[in-house]
């Protein structure tokens, strides 16, 4: 693939001179199609919608013979240009290709055979065209009926299926393989955001593990191109949060933390509302809940209720995720709710940090995840400013201590006396009341220390 077809502009493209004569002395094209490409190239704007208005299933046939019978570069790119400016100036014209006189015609075929044969233009404009006009085919047809009628064809013609299947392909092999550095990817997922609205394409996409090609995708945004990429990728995510086989590879990968992150650092609405959109669709399915209640999603969506958004449709979809997350949290546990509190990061004198009933019955969930909780409050003790965080930790660290068999061990071996010892010149007595006590435990173990409980 040379380079300069792969930067190639439409614009570029539409300049050249295609010798429509000589195509029809050499019978590649009729007399008929020559006098209608005549009327419409290089013409205004408006005086080819006019034709279009008049006679678009014609043109579409002359376009669709061109591509069929003439595999000279230059023509191609020009044809596939033109066809890409009548529907970017107007994406209904895409319906144009459904038009009964095309019954025989098979309107798919050229494209599906240029996304694997052409150079990187030919390849985008096609897979653009195909989603557009396979998009906006009547829904009720489907297989051999969606291009036309099959049965009163001679030829085979190219089923909705094929391609389905075929543009599935195309798509996820430039996912996993691009053939262009930068445009493969946004080109690609621009076209899955349109098709992924297709119950069939959501079901052999999944088939073709396309759904952990996108998740890497998922992530904060900076310039206004990569901004346009996450906003459709996540339409994908959201486009797929309707299908249940989808929702298994989501939960089974990062999706839901890269999702969080994203919402988390950005400004622009149009990619909160698709976020919002499909977690409040994941909260009912699987683990989902639980997790967005460990990843703290409820203080975001409180912290974004608070801002002002015009759309109607996310402040829906914000009140039904808060209502949701906050049914989840009264369901929990006594030590999911303690482990919430750590996870955020953000402790307070709540009952149970001081009720002996609870260390006793929850002190072997500690060891979960390789002492995760643990590890947090110890980490808590260097990153967080706040006083009463900071005391709470010390004290939950010295019940820990104190109640599990092997606390202290533990707790050394995950360096936390340092951590510890650095809090008794704290300015705030509370903070160096519970470091004390932490430290005495740590020094004189659980037998002997029994009679500094607080």
């Amino acid at each position: 693939m040379t380079t300069e077809n792969a930067e190639l502009t439409t614009e570029e493209v539409l300049r050249r001179d295609i010798p429509w004569e000589t195509y029809m002395t050499t019978k590649l094209i009729t007399g008929t199609g020559l006098q209608l490409l005549r009327r419409y190239d290089k013409k205004a704007e408006s005086y080819k919608a006019q034709l279009l208005d008049d006679d678009g299933p014609g043109y579409v046939r002359v376009f669709v013979t061109i591509l069929r019978d003439i595999f000279k570069e230059e023509t191609v790119e020009y044809v596939l240009a033109l066809i890409d400016e009548m529907l970017t100036a107007n994406p209904k014209r895409a319906r144009l290709f459904h038009d009964e006189s095309l019954a025989d015609e098979d309107t798919y075929e050229p494209f599906l055979r240029l996304l694997w044969k052409g150079n990187w233009f030919i390849q985008e404009k096609s897979c653009k065209i195909l989603s557009l006009t396979v998009s906006a085919r009547s829904k009720v047809q489907n297989g051999a009926d969606a291009n036309g009628d099959a049965s009163s064809s001679k030829k085979k013609i190219t089923t909705i299926d094929d391609v389905l299947a075929g543009v599935v392909e195309w798509l996820c092999a430039q996912l996993k393989k691009p053939t262009h550095p930068t445009r493969s990817i946004p080109s690609t997922i621009n076209c899955l955001s349109t098709l992924l609205k297709e119950p069939v394409v959501r079901s052999s996409f999944v088939r073709a593990d396309g759904v952990k090609l996108l998740v890497p995708l998922i992530s904060p945004a900076s310039t206004q191109q990569s901004i346009q990429l996450l906003y459709e990728t996540c339409l994908c995510v959201w486009l797929l949060s309707y299908y249940e086989p989808a929702i298994e590879y989501l939960a089974t990968s990062r999706a839901l933390p890269r999702l969080i992150e994203v919402v988390k650092g950005s400004t622009k609405e149009k990619v909160v509302r698709v976020v919002i959109l499909t977690l409040r669709n994941l909260l009912s399915k699987g683990t989902f809940s639980a997790h967005m209640v460990d990843l703290g999603v409820l203080q975001i969506v409180q912290s974004l209720k608070a801002q002002a958004w015009s759309d109607e449709d996310l402040l829906d979809a914000l009140n039904q995720l808060e209502q949701g997350l906050k049914e989840n949290i009264k369901k929990l546990s006594s030590f999911d709710k303690y482990k919430q509190e750590v996870l955020l990061g953000h402790l307070d004198w709540s009952p149970m940090h001081k009720d002996p009933i609870f260390w006793r019955e929850n002190i072997n969930n500690f060891e979960e995840n390789d002492f995760q909780i643990l590890r947090v409050l110890i980490t808590i003790l260097d990153t967080s400013s706040d006083a009463r965080t900071l005391a709470v930790a010390c004290y939950d660290l010295s019940q820990f201590i104190q109640c599990h068999s092997a606390g202290r061990i533990i707790v050394n071996d995950l360096k936390a006396k340092e951590r510890v010892m650095r809090l008794l010149n704290h300015e705030n007595a509370e903070v160096t009341k519970n470091a004390l006590l932490c430290i005495q435990r740590l020094f004189l173990g659980a037998k002997y220390a029994s009679f500094l409980q607080a």
